[in-house]
């Protein structure tokens, strides 16, 4: 048995990476023969994966017991790194769940039958929105697992309910969205409006350029979908672009990007999680009742509050439009909370 990895994590099994004297870090398959040998895979981390799962192919010997954590080093590989880093993110840390599961010890592919399913669900009951993600990514694990000759049995996740889970229904009202703008910092502003103005998830918000504002409409293509966008620029998104770009003049240094932080540089996620929580804090020390409004407020909020005010204003139609959805079903279903607007019986 080979030695349990130390560092490089992230890494599947027979995956190496080495600090070359240039800095750069390179990658090798260890092939596991003596005397041993390596096969480079270069520098660039996502080619060297798809490298791998090439020469990983040939190591599932199809002939003997397959098992589980087999078939998900190789979905980690084609399936998981094809996706949005968000979406990798969350996956990956899906993928450590369903390991402490079916790898402790490795399940063999055929014996993994629906009762295993539901001991899974029962032993992750603390976490249910949790578990039934990573139901929902077991059951595809499985049906890759038959595309790719694995097994031909049919996905033991049919048949077995997940935990039934309110929708979310907080709507965020123009006070509260005002409130917690006022105690905010101008990058937090900023984004609040545009993120509320565009109706766009906060990732694809932050990734904004100048170059996405092309001939008086806002040019984008979502992370997660791949659904390509026109927004037009309105009075108001103009004057959220006027604003950006008078604080960005103020820097030697000015991005390119929508989205910057006090001192010029992109904005990322963490320190826009930041700024959100303090102007949270603030306001909820300030206003303390509306102590439990603040704490129910995600920064996500605003996608739904941009659909359900597009809907009260122009309809489902134009709600589902601005979010990027196919099916209005889609925006219906998760992202219209205030409820349909009726008229009295007199």
């Amino acid at each position: 048995m080979g030695r349990k990895p130390t560092k490089n994590f992230n890494l599947p099994p027979r995956m190496r990476a080495r600090m070359h004297r240039s800095g750069h870090v390179y990658y090798y398959y260890d092939t596991c023969k003596k005397p041993r040998k390596e096969i480079p895979l270069g520098s660039d981390y996502i080619l060297a994966l798809r490298q791998y799962a090439e020469l990983e192919i040939n190591v599932i010997d199809l002939s003997n017991e397959i098992f589980f954590p087999e078939v998900m080093n190789r979905y980690k590989i084609e399936v998981i790194a094809t996706k949005a880093l968000s979406t990798q993110a969350t996956n990956l840390s899906d993928v450590k769940v369903l390991e402490r599961f079916f790898s402790d010890p490795p399940a063999p592919l055929e014996k993994i039958e629906p009762h295993h399913i539901a001991e899974f669900l029962r032993r992750n009951e603390a976490y249910p929105t949790t578990a039934n993600r990573c139901k929902r990514l077991f059951s595809h694990i499985w049906n890759k697992a038959r595309e790719w000759g694995y097994t031909n049995l049919p996905n033991p996740t049919m048949g077995i309910r997940g935990y039934s889970l309110g929708k979310r229904d907080v709507y965020i009202d123009d006070e509260l969205f005002t409130l917690v703008k006022s105690y905010g910092l101008p990058p937090l502003q900023e984004a609040m409006d545009l993120m509320y103005l565009t109706g766009q998830r906060p990732g694809d918000v932050m990734k904004l350029t100048e170059h996405h504002i092309q001939d008086g409409e806002l040019i984008l293509r979502q992370s997660k979908t791949k659904t390509a966008l026109r927004i037009v620029i309105s009075a108001a998104l103009f004057d959220v672009f006027a604003r950006i770009r008078s604080r960005k003049t103020t820097h030697k240094i000015v991005s390119t990007n929508l989205l910057v932080t006090l001192q010029g540089k992109p904005m990322t996620k963490g320190s826009l999680k930041y700024y959100f929580d303090s102007a949270r804090e603030k306001a909820a020390k300030a206003h303390p009742e509306f102590k439990d409004q603040l704490k129910a407020f995600w920064l996500y909020d605003l996608r739904a509050k941009a659909a359900d005010d597009m809907s009260a204003e122009k309809g489902d139609q134009a709600a589902a439009d601005l979010l990027g959805h196919i099916d209005v079903r889609t925006t219906k279903r998760h992202y219209l909370r205030r409820g349909k607007k009726v008229a009295p019986t007199r």
